[in-house]
């Protein structure tokens, strides 16, 4: 998506006659550096360790958001129970040997979205332990995440990187197209530390 309108050009700095493909463009750049596919919503999966001693997992993509007509932004949850190690069970024995012989460490358990605390900020997700005390060990969560209204920073970012590509000498360029994929050659160059700190709250946390 596109994240500035031909509406909005003057408001943030540009050319009222600047073509649509530089702000395509650079919208694609601001995608590829927050590695998402976009900052508006979108539905993502993703499978998460749980930290060792810890009920609480954190999503890679931010905010999450609920989508009409659901009331969760969880569209689907399961959770993989772990098998304690040695020392490490903090209740009686027989409960332990109880889970074993249900097989339930190492097996996928649908999770109610509303039987958890969910923080759509920060994407934190925190789980229940079960009535015999397992704990999860990895889950498996689809959810909703994006921006609904794209922000004014957002916006100030794409138009700066407008017009990086419109100062740097190898593009040449003031008016008139250019081709995406040139652009996108030269994305190290025109993300400069102003753009970073702008777009720094929606870079997704995957791979970091």
């Amino acid at each position: 998506m596109n994240y500035l309108d031909t509406t909005e050009y003057l408001t943030y700095g540009l050319d009222a006659a600047t073509d649509q493909s530089w702000v395509t463009a650079a919208s694609a750049i601001i995608d590829a550096h927050c590695r998402r596919t976009t900052l508006g919503v979108n539905q993502y999966e993703e499978r998460l360790k749980m930290p060792p001693e810890l009920n609480t997992v954190r999503v890679s993509y931010l905010p999450l958001v609920t989508v009409a007509p659901a009331a969760t932004p969880i569209v689907s949850l399961k959770g993989r129970y772990g098998i304690p190690r040695r020392g490490e069970w903090p209740f009686p024995e027989l409960s332990l040997e109880f889970a074993l012989v249900f097989a339930l460490p190492g097996s996928w358990t649908t999770v109610d979205p509303a039987s958890i605390d969910i923080w759509a900020g920060s994407g934190e997700l925190s789980f229940p332990v079960n009535a015999l005390g397992l704990s999860f060990n990895e889950v498996a969560v689809v959810y909703n995440a994006g921006l609904a209204t794209i922000p004014s920073r957002v916006k100030i970012a794409c138009a700066q990187i407008v017009k990086n590509a419109q100062a740097t000498p190898a593009l040449n360029v003031k008016s008139g197209s250019v081709d995406r994929m040139r652009l996108e050659y030269f994305s190290d160059s025109l993300v400069d530390e102003t753009v970073r700190s702008l777009l720094e709250p929606y870079v997704a946390r995957k791979g970091a």
